[in-house]
């Protein structure tokens, strides 16, 4: 009979099966999940790795405007100041007690109207004693005259006489003229500011020793007014050729925020003789009627300069023009596909920007979502804004012409 006799076990897998027997169930489980995640985890790997990628490329979503092929006007906008056509300080040209005031505070007056009044006492009493010195100097120089034609003086008391009338009719003449003095009248038509002293009050005069005496009011001239501005002085040939056309340089203030009804416009008729060098601006002065009062010495205002014109300009959106590692360019879309244009930007005027580059009126240029745009991609057009052809704000291109 044969005997099989089975071969012994190994030391070390009864140890491990011994310690496997030894194990409680729940982390019997647990080993046995970890081991069926890992492998179903390295099943969708393998089996993801060998399947082709697919990707989706999305349409960007833009916005187009029209190319504008037209004249483009080249404007710059600054702040400009008004400022009065001529301003007045009324002094008193005699000394005395301020009696009345003929005007309102504000009022406008005409050159003439009467403002003040010193009391006249002194100065008519001056002035009647003068008219009398008069009328007796001139008595005796027409007695002297007589009795030289007679023969019965000499010549030099003849001539005596008369120079004392001269002087005596002179004296007179300067009694009569402080006595006109003492009624202040407006040197100028304008519009009065308050009264620096009031009636009641001494008054010196501005022609004494007290050169420096208080003004009793000041007139400013606001019917015209001038409007102050100042310019760049790179902008002075523009300017220079402009004040030279027949139609000349002309500047538009808006002043609808305010509650006017319409734009200002005005005529430049000065142009300073000298560029500010702490500044590099030169400065320029247009004259407006001001008939409705509208502008107020010292106001500011927003000024619009036109300084020449784009003939036939190549018009575009300020907003199609894009920057970039190599300069400006704009998106054309061509068949609903973005095509990357080069261009060089003439002016911007703060809404449209004329430009030069290989476009022509009518072609489609994105305005609106070209941070999604890859040069040469399709595109999807969800609409189309139209230009617009007054500027917002000022600007210029650094090569315009």
């Amino acid at each position: 009979m044969n005997v099989q006799v089975p071969p012994p076990k190994s030391h070390s897998t009864q140890v491990a099966r011994a310690q496997v027997a030894a194990m409680p169930p729940a982390k019997k489980y647990l080993i046995g999940a970890l081991g069926l995640a890992v492998a179903l985890g390295g099943l969708w790997y393998f089996s993801r790795e060998d399947a082709a990628p697919q990707r989706r490329v999305m349409a960007a979503p833009v916005r187009v405007a029209p190319v504008e092929q037209r004249d483009m006007k080249v404007i710059v906008r600054t702040i400009g100041t008004v400022v009065a056509n001529s301003t007045v300080s009324v002094n008193a040209r005699v000394q005395g007690q301020l009696t009345r005031a003929f005007f309102r505070e504000g009022q406008m007056v005409k050159t003439g109207d009467l403002l003040f009044q010193i009391d006249p006492r002194p100065y008519q009493a001056t002035y009647d004693n003068a008219s009398a010195a008069v009328a007796s100097a001139k008595a005796k120089f027409d007695r002297y005259t007589r009795l030289k034609g007679q023969n019965a003086i000499s010549p030099q008391d003849v001539d005596d006489a008369q120079a004392a009338y001269l002087e005596a009719r002179a004296t007179a003449e300067s009694a009569r003229l402080n006595l006109e003095f003492t009624q202040i009248r407006s040197p100028v038509n304008g519009k009065t500011g308050p009264m620096l002293i009031q009636p009641g009050n001494m008054v010196a005069s501005s022609s004494s020793a007290n050169a420096s005496a208080t003004p009793l009011v000041t007139i400013n001239e606001i019917q015209p007014v001038k409007i102050s501005l100042a310019l760049p002085q790179s902008e002075l040939p523009r300017i220079q050729q402009m004040v030279n056309t027949p139609q000349g340089l002309n500047i538009t203030m808006n002043l609808r925020e305010a509650g006017a009804e319409k734009d200002i416009v005005a005529k430049v008729d000065f142009v300073s003789n000298a560029v500010t060098n702490t500044t590099g601006t030169i400065e320029l002065r247009a004259t407006s009627p001001n008939t409705d009062l509208a502008l107020v010495p010292g106001q500011l205002v927003n000024v619009v300069a036109v300084l020449s014109e784009i003939k036939n300009a190549t018009v575009v959106p300020r907003e199609a023009v894009n920057t970039g590692p190599d300069g400006t360019f704009v998106y054309k879309v061509t068949d609903d596909t973005a095509q990357q244009v080069p261009v060089r930007v003439l002016f911007d005027d703060g809404d449209n920007s004329a430009i030069n580059g290989s476009l022509n009126a009518g072609d489609r240029v994105i305005v609106d979502g070209q941070i999604r745009v890859v040069p040469g991609a399709k595109v999807q057009v969800n609409g189309t804004r139209a230009q617009g052809n007054g500027p917002r704000t000022s600007g210029r291109g650094p090569n315009e012409g």
